[in-house]
């Protein structure tokens, strides 16, 4: 009975479908027998967990501590570029996909304790633009320091994560050479869901607890006697953290660190996006935030572009015909009407659409005000 109503969740439904995905891709069958396309919707899923825990490294710096953190791609970059330092031919270190998911979020982490410490006392404004100006820094510096990171070459190849060598063999003889996929696959799925229990036990902790203080008024979290900088601290190193296991993902499942510049302040602000569409403070909303961007630029665009081709048969000859060249204007478009009319997110977390609804107090004050 326990196992029946769990399944009852959203969330478990949703996790069961994503494991059972790849042995039964019906959304790929559905749009090749419709349009011809060959999909592969769960290689797009792959990037969706990426982004989605990347976006949960920056929901907890936003979204829980209230810390208005716009330099995320510099975490993300440094735990791609230390992969690639620890795992190419290239160094003598050869630690492996393993070894990079330990060391990467350590050196990340570090990196987001020496950001935090000098910024304790800004806030707003002011933090937004010293964590932009950090990650332009960062990326200037991955640039340039070509006798490290080959500079706009990036580092490549990288290996792929390895298992013990029958479980290997076998794999690989069962499904048919997908066992690479399968396993970066599988992989960032676990951790998704891993950070998704962790973060639900840190919500109803004193630590959870400290971070809504921080983020409802500081003064006042500081009068009830919380310490801000310890708070302060522990959000910026555990969210550098998880951005950097989040880099070592994605560096993994491309096989190269790709260029420096591809970490540029455009991916600071995607995830934010994410953030702010799901809702902030939001486990569910982060997530579902990374599934509606990921998925309209990287699923939904080319169906619809591939749409337009069979549609029409002038559409090489008119830009407003192809999907790709305005698909922006549309995001744009929803964004702001969602801002306007939906302003707690998708998916917004209980406290915050309370307090969206109810801006004097709860409803239980309200209730108990009346009585």
């Amino acid at each position: 009975m326990v196992k029946l109503r769990a399944l009852r969740h959203p969330e478990a439904l949703l996790f069961l479908a994503a494991v059972l995905y790849p042995w039964l891709p019906v959304f790929d069958w559905i749009v090749e027998a419709t349009m011809g396309m060959a999909l592969r919707f769960d290689s797009q899923l792959v990037n969706i967990f990426i982004f989605a825990i990347l976006a949960l490294a920056l929901n907890l710096q936003v979204g829980y501590a209230g810390l208005l953190q716009l330099g995320i791609a510099a975490f993300f970059a440094m735990g791609a570029f230390t992969t690639g330092v620890v795992t190419v031919d290239k160094y003598p270190f050869q630690l492996g996909f393993w070894g990079a998911l330990l060391v990467a979020p350590c050196v990340a982490g570090l990196a987001g304790l020496a950001l935090g410490a000098p910024t304790m006392r800004l806030k707003g404004d002011y933090l937004a633009i010293v964590t932009l100006g950090f990650g332009e820094v960062v990326r200037v510096i991955l640039l340039n320091l070509e006798n490290i990171t080959d500079g706009s070459r990036g580092l490549n190849p990288l290996p792929p994560p390895w298992l013990p060598g029958s479980w290997e063999t076998e794999i690989a003889q069962w499904n048919g050479g997908r066992m690479q996929f399968l396993t970066m696959y599988y992989v960032s799925l676990l951790l998704l869901g891993v950070l998704l229990v962790a973060f639900r036990t840190v919500e109803r902790s004193r630590l959870g607890r400290g971070f809504v203080a921080l983020r409802e008024d500081e003064l006042a979290c500081a009068c009830m006697g919380l310490s801000v900088t310890r708070i302060k601290l522990i959000a910026f190193a555990v969210g550098a953290a998880i951005a950097g296991c989040a880099g070592v993902l994605y560096a993994t499942n491309l096989t190269t660190t790709a260029e420096p510049n591809t970490y540029d302040f455009n991916y600071s602000v995607m995830v934010l996006c994410c953030v702010i569409i799901g809702g902030l403070g939001s486990l569910r909303g982060a997530v579902l935030g990374a599934f509606v961007l990921l998925g309209f630029d990287n699923i939904l665009s080319p169906l619809l572009t591939r749409f337009l081709q069979d549609f029409t048969d002038n559409v090489s000859g008119n830009v407003l015909l192809s999907f790709s060249n305005w698909r922006w204007l549309i995001f744009g478009t929803v964004l702001v009407l969602m801002m306007r009319f939906r302003p707690a997110g998708l998916w917004p977390a209980s406290r915050v659409e309370a307090e969206m609804l109810h801006p004097t107090g709860t409803p239980e004050f309200e209730e108990e005000g009346a009585v």
